[in-house]
Parts: structure tokens; C-alpha cells; sequence
């Protein structure tokens, strides 16, 4: 039972430096694998994986993108990867601490079969947390937080169950990922990938949990997002939250028959409307 860590990147060499690190350091009683996809980097990030000797290294144009980079790594474990081996999706905004991996790797194998993310907490303040897991509305087309981000929280070792998982920090089991068909990066380049695959996998009979003692640690803004000026930007740049695609895709995906059914209804009048889409309190 092989762990393979995945990690997408493109620029940001220090912060890729920093979770190689803190990858190193992981205290695991199962092998430890790295693959790093690099999307085009021109900030000398090639040039340093080139000399790190125990990590493999993919290459994208720059094109890849999140949902692309993390296919790019899944199509190349078909060959080496087993259906008892597992994949963990973190991103290089993030550092963990040394029994990171193996409180995933347990949680997972307590609660089997399951796929099982981390919380994030604020780098300057560990004992906050930034958030916990989604928690899907198909109806409203609103993905929440279950934590208020204001909140104060001790480290604690809980299991909770989510609707979806993000991809900043997951354990998935290979053969769960198989099962879902991997990654769709046409329609799901980048934001709500992670999601969406984690619901396909979620329909194949994994559970989605979160545990509370594994955290990974990032800046306060990691979900903060420039929108573009335009609706027609917003609708469809790759790197939009509210590309138009990725949306359709993954709110399909979330649906039943019924909301499926209303779906070309709801999806314009919560974008031109998006009020409508607060739950009521």
C-alpha cells in the first residue's frame, strides 16, 4: 500500500519548496511517493525539481490548470498505482505537520470504505479555523462552509461527514478514483473540480469525511478570488469561479432527477439574481 502525494503547481517556487519540506518530514507507516505537476512555471520551479531526486516530476504548457494537472497525474498512476494504494490531492499554498498523511490514512481506514480531507486553519493562528467542509445545496446552487470563519476552535480530534471535499489537502483511495472515472478537466479545469469528483466518488459507495486533527495550514485569503469586470469574463474564463461549464457540470452532478429538471431555470436566475440564493435564516 503505496500513499502517492500530488501536487499541481505553477509558480510560487517558495511555497513549493516549503510543503516538499514539510512532505519529507512525514512520520508514515505506509511508503511515501511524490509526483508534482508543474503547469508552465517560469520562476525557476523547474530548474529546482530537476534536482529533487525523490520527486516525479510531470510537465504541463501551462494550459493544465488544476483539474487537468491532477488528470495528467491520475492517467500516469494508471501504470504504476494499485486499487489498495492511495492519492493525496494537496496543494503548494499549504504546509501540514509531520503526522499529517497517517491521521488521513487512519481516519480512512477506520471508516472504510472512505475518502477523507483535512480542515484548514489559519497559518498565523493555528488554533482558528478557516473552514471545516461544504456542504451542498442543489436546490439554491450554494456551496456553505459548515464553520463560521470567525470562530475560535482548539485542535480536537472529530470525524465529520461533508457533502463534498476540497482538493487543498484529501486522501482519496486509488480505486475510488477509478470508480468516479477521474477527473473531467474540459468542463472542470479548475475551481469546483475537486468537488466535483469527490461527489462522483461519493455515488461509487466512499463516504466523504473530514478529520478535525488534520489540518492543513494556510493564509486567511486562500479562498478570496479577483472577479472579472465583465458577466461574459465571469461566465467564461477558465479561471472564473462562475465559469458556465464547470457550473452546469458540477450542479448536474449534485442534483436528483427533479433538480435536474429545473436546472436550465434555476442557473440564470441565481447568476443574474444571486440573493435569491441565501437560505433563509
Amino acid at each position: 500500500m503505496t500513499v502517492y502525494a500530488v501536487v499541481p503547481v505553477f509558480n510560487r517556487l517558495a511555497m513549493t519548496q516549503s510543503l516538499v519540506v514539510c512532505l519529507h518530514k512525514q512520520i508514515l507507516n505506509q511508503p511515501l511517493r511524490m509526483l508534482v505537476v508543474n503547469d508552465g512555471s517560469s520562476d525557476g520551479t523547474a530548474e529546482w525539481l530537476a534536482e529533487q531526486h525523490d520527486v516525479e516530476v510531470l510537465n504541463g504548457d501551462g494550459s493544465l490548470f488544476w483539474g487537468g494537472a491532477v488528470d495528467l497525474a491520475l492517467r500516469h498512476l494508471q501504470a504504476k498505482a494499485t486499487e489498495n494504494d492511495w492519492v493525496l490531492l494537496i496543494n503548494n499554498d499549504t504546509t501540514v505537520t509531520e503526522d499529517f498523511i497517517q491521521r488521513l490514512l487512519d481516519t480512512a481506514l477506520a471508516n472504510a470504505p472512505a475518502a477523507v480531507g483535512s480542515v484548514i486553519r489559519d497559518e498565523a493562528d493555528h488554533a482558528r479555523l478557516l473552514s471545516i467542509g461544504a456542504q451542498v445545496s442543489a436546490w439554491r446552487l450554494l456551496t456553505r462552509d459548515f464553520l463560521d470563519k470567525a470562530k475560535i476552535v482548539p485542535v480536537s480530534d472529530v470525524v465529520m461527514e461533508v457533502d463534498a471535499l476540497s482538493g487543498r489537502g484529501v486522501l482519496f483511495p486509488f480505486a475510488g478514483l477509478n470508480a468516479a472515472g477521474g477527473m473531467r478537466p474540459r468542463v472542470l479545469p479548475h475551481y469546483l473540480a475537486d468537488y466535483e469528483v469527490s461527489l462522483r466518488v461519493r455515488k461509487r459507495g466512499w463516504r466523504l469525511l473530514v478529520s478535525t486533527a488534520a489540518a492543513v495550514y494556510s493564509s486567511e485569503d486562500y479562498g478570496n478570488t479577483r472577479r472579472q469586470p465583465s458577466l461574459r469574463d465571469q461566465l467564461f474564463l477558465v479561471r472564473s469561479p462562475l465559469y458556465l461549464p464547470a457550473l452546469l457540470v458540477f450542479w448536474w452532478e449534485a442534483s436528483n432527477w427533479l433538480q435536474r429538471l429545473t436546472l436550465p431555470l434555476r442557473l440564470p436566475l441565481f447568476l443574474l439574481f444571486p440573493r435569491l440564493r441565501k437560505p433563509q435564516t
